[in-house]
């Protein structure tokens, strides 16, 4: 009987710090996110107050779950306020509406530093002779659950959504691509039947991209999409929902293919622009 009693306890004790987290959670979920909170999604991820009701909706659950699953740590002297918080994840979980997820698992931490900073990157040379440099970031992703972001440049994506550099965007794609095991632009689709016109499309586009960018020709898409394929998807899901309408005429078949990866139709939450003569 004490043998019995003795395994019942040691399950519990094992048990109950496993179930404590997913309790809080679910207490967190069933409560409405604070009016400070849907001041900051209101005034910092503008396409939050043209969305219907029921994405809103889900969004506000994104936002809670993120905000209790994880770290944010400043940098540089920074204080993350609550609204840096708000901010970062509200523009983050724009990429999960309508989509099954764990809000990215793999992730963390979120650290913030003030305004651009200096990474340490080793660059390869003829030869392959490598030499190491610094380089100044807006955001990074890595691969250890780990994301760095830039709070000016946070802040300017969300005072002019379709004119800036949308750096939480940006990072947070590369989650979304490494969850197929790494980035390369190939993110996890769902079904092995859907990577065939994904990645005609994609191809494509990319090298397109590449020769714009080599003679410098004006683009709907930043040409730091040219670098990498990983960096193209980066790219095209900013663009994405920041510059719908653009991207629509000027890429039609890959945004019908982001269509169909995110979920959502971002026309429907911004004015269509003036035409841009643009490739």
């Amino acid at each position: 009987m004490e043998a019995i009693l003795w395994i019942g306890l040691t399950l519990l004790a094992i048990a109950l710090p496993l179930a404590w987290p997913r309790w809080r959670l679910q207490r967190a979920l069933k409560k409405p996110l604070p009016a400070s909170a849907l001041a900051v999604l209101a005034r910092n991820v503008p396409v939050y107050r043209a969305m219907v009701p029921e994405l809103q909706q889900q969004l506000r659950q994104l936002v809670t779950q993120f905000l209790h699953t994880k770290k944010f740590i400043g940098c540089d002297g920074l204080e993350v306020t609550d609204e840096m918080a708000v901010t970062i994840a509200g523009q983050a979980c724009l990429l999960l509406l309508n989509r099954p997820s764990k809000v990215y698992s793999s992730l963390h931490t979120i650290m913030v530093y003030p305004g651009a900073f200096v990474a340490a990157r080793n660059e390869v040379g003829p030869g392959g002779v490598v030499t190491p440099g610094r380089k100044t970031m807006l955001g990074e992703s890595w691969d250890d659950g780990r994301v760095v972001l830039s709070w000016d440049d946070v802040q300017q994506a969300a005072h002019d959504w379709s004119g800036s550099h949308q750096v939480v965007l940006h990072e947070f794609a590369h989650q979304l691509d490494s969850e197929s095991g790494r980035a390369n632009g190939a993110p996890y689709l769902g079904h092995p039947g859907s990577y065939s016109d994904w990645s005609a499309v994609l191809s494509r586009d990319y090298q397109n991209l590449r020769l714009h960018a080599m003679y410098r020709q004006p683009t709907v898409m930043d040409h730091y999409g040219a670098t990498s394929p990983a960096e193209f998807f980066a790219v095209a899901t900013e663009t994405f929902f920041s510059k719908p309408w653009l991207m629509a005429a000027y890429h039609a078949e890959l945004y019908a293919e982001f269509i169909k990866y995110y979920r959502v139709d971002p026309r429907q939450w911004l004015a269509a622009p003036a035409p841009e003569a643009v490739a």
